[in-house]
């Protein structure tokens, strides 16, 4: 089952079911009218949406209408919770690299994770806007969960079970405001500006194989202003799985249903298949030549993170951005 989000000016848009080959949507306000709404009740509402979404693959749905991406929002234009992992070690340990200083060990064994903004996420295709470029403005283009209730002190084989969504993520980072921020020694904030999702979520089954062990098993294709910068296979390196982050959330608290978990910034061993944020490319160019030579973006710049399946068809649809300035800024 794929859904998507309509911008209709509420704050949290209407509900739709996307057709599998992303061509075609019909309204699920007759069953739904926000996913907050089924994510609370999934168990009553996912089996409405699911023949809806036969329905409309088969071509039986009607008032169906194109699908345009730059018309949705982020699926949940906001949420509950939204906590960002650091499943791929290989990114941690290329920052600890390019500082000169060894990484801590238990960072293999215990993920890093912070807490972000969940009031203001923004759509697949609006800008990013940013009040300077002299704030380092980065992505990074990562998966995301979205759950259901998970109780306090669950497993990880039960937090896994928790899982109702997956979509695409780019965690927008401000890289020059994070040194003054994590000095202060309570992390990130106005480094994490609001983060943009892609048009589409889906369920875990619309992967097939691709979806095993908790992880998602394709690459990332990123692209910066119209060049492939990167295409990291999500699966490999991936040091803890979903599952194991959201257990690590339940440690202490309940993880409530329209919680977004992030895998945190793609990356893999082999440099050869690019990167999925520009801090990994500075930290690798501080590593070979001692200091960073790529900028940052610039206003006018683009970013591209897509997903595709096996036969070369979009899984998630894209997040297509550019970066601008504040308005009358």
């Amino acid at each position: 089952m794929k859904l998507a989000t309509l911008k209709d000016g509420s704050r949290d848009g209407q509900l739709l079911v996307v057709s599998r080959d992303l061509r075609m949507v019909t309204s699920a306000d007759a069953i739904a009218p926000t996913l907050q709404r089924v994510l609370d009740d999934w168990t009553f509402h996912a089996p409405q949406l699911a023949q809806l979404y036969d329905a409309l693959n088969q071509g039986r749905a009607r008032h169906a209408f194109a699908f345009e991406p730059a018309q949705c929002m982020a699926p949940l234009p906001r949420a509950f919770q939204w906590a960002d992992g650091s499943a791929y070690v290989n990114h941690v340990e290329l920052v600890w690299r390019a500082r000169g200083a060894p990484m801590p060990p238990e960072l293999w064994t215990d993920p890093l994770m912070y807490q972000g903004g969940s009031d203001d996420f923004i759509g697949p295709t609006d800008d990013i806007v940013c009040p300077s470029e002299d704030y380092g403005i980065d992505f990074e283009a990562e998966v995301a969960v979205i759950t259901g209730d998970v109780p306090m002190r669950a497993t990880s084989q039960v937090a896994q079970r928790g899982i109702r969504l997956l979509t695409l993520v780019n965690d927008v980072s401000l890289r020059n405001l994070v040194p003054a921020e994590l000095a202060k020694g309570l992390g990130f904030f106005q480094s994490k500006p609001a983060s943009a999702f892609a048009p589409v979520a889906i369920t875990p089954d619309e992967l097939g194989q691709a979806w095993c062990d908790a992880r998602v098993h394709r690459p990332m294709i990123v692209h910066w202003n119209g060049r492939k910068v990167g295409q990291p296979d999500a699966g490999s390196d991936m040091v803890f799985n979903f599952g194991q982050l959201i257990a690590h959330i339940a440690k202490t608290r309940n993880v409530r249903a329209g919680s977004i978990i992030g895998s945190g910034t793609i990356s893999n061993k082999d440099a050869q298949r690019g990167y999925c944020c520009i801090a990994e490319k500075r930290c690798l160019e501080t590593i070979e030549y001692g200091a960073p030579r790529t900028a940052f973006m610039k206003y006018g710049d683009r970013v591209r993170i897509e997903m595709f399946d096996e036969e070369g068809k979009s899984i998630f649809g894209a997040i297509d951005q550019a970066v601008a300035p504040v308005a009358n800024g």
